[in-house]
């Protein structure tokens, strides 16, 4: 057999990326593109589903690693960025990929995610942001505009200003810092490519409308337009930000710094952590 018939046999299209599992999201759910998005990037980097792990809190978009076909892991609440830290330090020939929602990334997580950032860690984080907790019925989340009254919860509004995603991982040190909208498949999955290339840590927000609890959503497709230019310097990142409407796409901030690795990290081998989990009788 050549080798380029081998190639033809071996190239995997990002269907191959997909699980068995159907996805429970409720129909018209901005996750759906996320999940085409990040198959289409996965199958053009030619990654093996045997070398990426991806690893998620708890919400709707936490449920994304059960529905591709790499090894997964849907763990607590706001505290998929340790384990994917831990994962990617002490297994840095895995591609790493940490998913979630604005919940789970900007509340209970939130303290993770400003060490995440500044630590730099070789890995990808993905937040699905549909500013609204979908999962437990529509409460007002970290990114909920000020005044949106959608909640029994908060009938009258939050009354607070919502947290900017970009701007706190620019000034936390992130040194890849992006934005897309899951309804762009195509280009969320060219920037999905590009964050998981990047050697470092890589932040996406991904505006992903949930349509069930917030239908006005749906306006976000006339709303969404290109504007960022990678930036190298945070000069130019925040000024980017200053005249950001928050629905403004594409690289924010690309300016590579060495990635952290503890030097005597010590590399997890199958045996050792099987050992770890070893009961004692």
């Amino acid at each position: 057999m050549s080798s380029s018939a081998e190639q033809a046999i071996t190239v995997l299209r990002h269907k191959d990326f997909k699980s068995d599992y159907k996805p429970v999201w409720c129909a018209g759910c901005g996750d759906f593109g996320v999940l085409n998005a990040l198959t289409k990037a996965m199958a053009a980097l030619e990654l093996k589903p045997e070398n990426v792990a991806m690893i998620a809190g708890i919400g709707c978009s936490s449920r994304i690693p059960a529905y591709t076909s790499v090894y997964g892991f849907h763990g607590v609440h706001g505290r998929a960025l340790p384990l994917a830290t831990g994962l990617a330090i002490s297994r840095p020939d895995l591609t790493v990929i940490a998913s979630g929602g604005d919940g789970d990334g900007f509340s209970i997580g939130g303290n993770h995610f400003l060490h995440a950032c500044r630590r730099n860690v070789n890995m990808t984080y993905l937040v699905m942001d549909n500013s609204v907790y979908g999962m437990t019925k529509g409460q007002a989340s970290p990114t909920t505009e000020f005044d949106w009254t959608g909640s029994r919860l908060s009938p009258q509004g939050t009354g607070q200003p919502p947290l900017q995603p970009l701007e706190i991982a620019l000034a936390a040190g992130a040194p890849f810092i992006a934005r897309a909208f899951s309804n762009s498949p195509n280009d969320l999955a060219r920037v999905i490519a590009e964050a998981i290339g990047f050697e470092g840590f890589a932040f996406v927000q991904i505006l992903s409308p949930c349509i069930t609890f917030r239908p006005e959503q749906l306006g976000w497709k006339k709303r969404v337009h290109d504007g960022f230019e990678p930036a190298d310097s945070r000069a130019a990142a925040y000024a980017a930000l200053a005249a950001d409407d928050g629905f403004t796409t594409g690289i924010l901030y690309h300016a590579p710094r060495p990635a952290y690795r503890p030097p005597d990290a010590p590399r997890a081998d199958l045996d050792r952590i099987e050992r770890c989990f070893e009961v004692l009788s």
